[in-house]
């Protein structure tokens, strides 16, 4: 058998161009009236006749709007309202209450419980499709503006920038777009759904200092050094006004130095390993750093040194790395040694 779907996934229905409306009412007649006349009005259309259906219903598809009856045995609208709404995938749903019960109490236990409007019982279906047509109107604009942010924040991923959100409180990774989860994966393994610590520490400094204004530049980059790989982060603007520091957007890219230590090993006519050795000595490394970062023993890295010297005709760490640098700065001149 294969495996059951991940209800999670909104890919679980066909889904029309129409908008997708459930309607959960434990009442077969009123179910009808309104089946029909959504149809006819270009809807598709989802039912259930219980809350634990309604529930089930709501995380597979994805409504783009419940109609949802108030008084149910079992789990009653309020409770399947108020569950929608704790459930991250349903919380952005809005909900329609259907109600026989026209108290003050009720009405405003149903908008307490997550409900966006009520239509009283008995239905009548042209006023509930005016009212659902104000609150789509909403949810349509909110759906496309979300849309139109993250093709924004994917486009940046095919120009070598990734990008992450995380809520500044806990260090929770509220979003990624696919080449930042990659780059995350790389350089720090397996992340879960926090953000990795060094860039939770990072967030925190920054959103502690002086504004960037004040300090007459922008914050300090974060940057994480893997060989000749390097993985940086900026901060870019905050999205969501969470407790605890708010929700930021942060662009990670990454830098490698490959072309650099292959452009050196070219220009001195030195090998793979030479060169990778010149590269960390131009970086400030010692033997024993370097040793670390190649796997090698210090005293194998003070042999490929002295190699490099005769190559190069120096005799010391300080004149190769000056010459290095000055090349490496006539061909890559963005390089920072």
């Amino acid at each position: 058998m294969p495996p059951n779907p991940d209800p999670s996934r909104p890919s679980l229905l066909e889904r029309a161009d129409s908008d997708l409306v459930l309607i959960v009412d434990d009442v077969p007649d009123n179910l009808a009236l309104l089946h029909d006349a959504l149809d006819e009005s270009g809807y598709t259309v989802l039912v259930a006749t219980d809350g634990e259906t309604a529930l089930i219903r709501a995380a597979q598809a994805r409504p783009d709007i419940v109609l949802l009856d108030a008084m149910m045995p079992g789990l009653d609208g309020f409770e399947v309202a108020r569950r929608l709404k704790a459930a991250p995938g349903t919380a952005h749903i809005p909900i329609i209450f259907m109600t026989g019960l026209t108290e003050t109490e009720h009405l405003i236990a149903a908008l307490a419980a997550g409900g966006v409007d009520y239509v009283t019982k008995p239905i009548k279906p042209r006023e509930v499709l005016a009212r659902m047509n104000v609150h789509l109107d909403g949810a349509r604009r909110a759906r496309q503006a979300a849309s139109q942010a993250s093709e924004a924040r994917n486009a940046l991923d095919a120009f070598g920038y990734a990008s992450i959100t995380v809520r500044a409180q806990d260090g929770r990774l509220l979003w990624q777009t696919p080449l930042a989860r990659q780059l995350l994966a790389e350089h720090f393994g397996e992340v879960g759904n926090l953000a990795p610590e060094p860039v939770q520490v990072w967030l925190r400094r920054q959103l502690a200092a002086p504004p960037a204004a004040e300090t007459n530049g922008e914050p300090p980059r974060l940057a994480i050094e893997r060989g000749a790989r390097r993985l940086v982060f900026r901060l870019h603007q905050q999205v969501g006004e969470s407790e605890g520091g708010g929700d930021w957007l942060i662009v990670m890219q990454e830098v490698s130095d490959a072309k650099v230590i292959e452009s050196m090993s070219l220009s001195f006519k030195l090998t793979t390993r030479e060169a990778e050795v010149l590269y960390w000595v131009v970086k400030g490394k010692i033997n024993r750093d370097i040793g670390d970062i190649l796997g090698a023993s210090p005293a194998t890295v003070k042999k490929h040194l002295e190699r490099v010297y005769a190559k190069l005709g120096v005799e010391t760490r300080t004149a190769a790395a000056a010459m290095a640098l000055n090349r490496l700065r006539q061909l890559h001149p963005r390089f920072e040694g």
